[in-house]
């Protein structure tokens, strides 16, 4: 029904000044409007509601004027929270990290683990909710101010399900990951996935801040990518918009982990790029070693990631000219690579839309492999703020 649809509407509008407002502290009006995508009218009628439900209060303080005019100082409005914290928890194929920050995200304790999570959910999840409560007392915070977690898992998760694809995580068949996570710990979980995450953590925090159209690329051992448009994440109707990794690059490619050939995260993963350089390099090669010879100058290893950035590029030039973003954030641990990222834009500008290509930035993550775990804390953040 139309008004049933408005309901929803508003509703996600209002959950997204929360989000913004929970991630990244007090904003005047005009930050709401510049970070949401919406309209200064709308976002004054949802912060009147919001003020009316004592979900947000006005602050004493005072921004600066928009692009450091002269004008009068904007109002701040911020959540009017409870004390308390949140964790955020990234697991990543080879690792589990733990982090407890405060409401404005400050980090005040941190732990990690290396392990095999992909053969293992189900002891996977169990060492994270031990990490949790490590992490929980290093910070000195009661478990009774520990509001929510914020869970990463490197797989889409079906949004009808709340399961994981088990395509990518074989071993955590049947398994839904914040159910099974928030059974451990105690407390409420919110998941998605990293590329997601990323994007949320370099468009709240990072590159893309500022940007309501957003593309978040991560580039690592996997390959996949966040899409933030009108100032909201978008995950598809079932949870599996930005799946870059699995569109096809190259005809009668290798085999890829999905069951199909050639797909991008065959051409352009770390594992791949590695697997290029070590008969020439060594070895011993590895990622850091792989970027530091980037950063050197190397000319074989700029060659490898010159032409897996114009592989990227060419894929990501049919999103640009599709979504049209005003920002492609490269993240992961590829994401550090000037050679790479160059490519890209050079890939993109010869593929996408001349207008597309022009009006689109291709620039580096802030966060690098980190954006997961920051990403993880910011949604545990926003979801904390709806309950305030």
């Amino acid at each position: 029904m139309p008004g049933h649809s408005l309901a929803q509407l508003r509703g996600s509008n209002l959950r997204a000044i929360t989000a913004l407002l929970g991630s990244a502290g007090p904003q005047s009006r005009a930050d709401l409007a510049r970070g949401s995508g919406l309209s200064r009218t709308t976002v004054s009628s949802l912060v009147s509601e919001l003020l009316d439900n004592g979900l947000v209060v006005e602050t004493e303080d005072r921004g600066t004027p928009y692009k450091g005019g002269s004008g009068r100082p904007p109002l701040l409005v911020a959540l009017a929270l409870r004390p308390g914290g949140v964790a955020g928890v990234d697991i990543g194929h080879r690792h589990i990290r733990v982090a407890v920050s405060d409401r404005s995200a400050r980090i005040l304790a941190e732990v990690e683990t290396q392990t095999d999570a992909d053969p293992h959910g189900n002891a996977t999840l169990d060492i994270a909710a031990d990490l949790v409560e490590r992490a929980r007392t290093e910070a000195g915070l009661p478990l009774s101010e520990l509001l929510m977690v914020g869970l990463c898992v490197p797989a889409p998760i079906d949004r009808r399900s709340a399961r994981v694809d088990q395509s990518v995580l074989p071993g955590w068949h049947e398994l839904a990951p914040a159910e099974e996570l928030s059974r451990r710990v105690g407390l409420p979980v919110v998941v998605d996935n990293d590329a997601n995450l990323g994007a949320i953590a370099e468009h709240q925090h990072g590159a893309g801040r500022g940007t309501a159209d957003l593309l978040y690329v991560k580039l690592a051992s996997g390959v996949g990518a966040g899409l933030v448009l009108g100032g909201r994440l978008h995950r598809g109707s079932t949870g599996l918009a930005g799946e870059i990794g699995h569109v096809l690059a190259r005809e009668d490619g290798d085999l890829c982990r999905c069951g199909s050939r050639g797909c991008l995260e065959t051409e352009v993963s770390t594992r791949h790029l590695l697997a290029l350089l070590r008969p020439k390099l060594g070895a011993a090669l590895d990622l850091l070693g792989l970027l530091a010879l980037d950063a050197d100058g190397d000319p074989t290893v700029r060659s490898v990631l010159t032409g897996a950035g114009h592989t990227a590029g060419r894929v990501l030039a049919g999103v640009c000219t599709t979504l049209n973003p005003a920002r492609i954030v490269v993240g992961g641990s590829l994401g550090a690579s000037p050679s790479l990222v160059a490519a890209i834009r050079v890939g993109v500008d010869r593929y996408a839309h001349p207008e597309a290509a022009a009006s689109c930035e291709v620039v580096s993550g802030r966060f690098g492999g980190r954006a997961e775990l920051m990403g993880s804390l910011a949604l545990a953040i926003s979801r904390a703020g709806e309950l305030a």
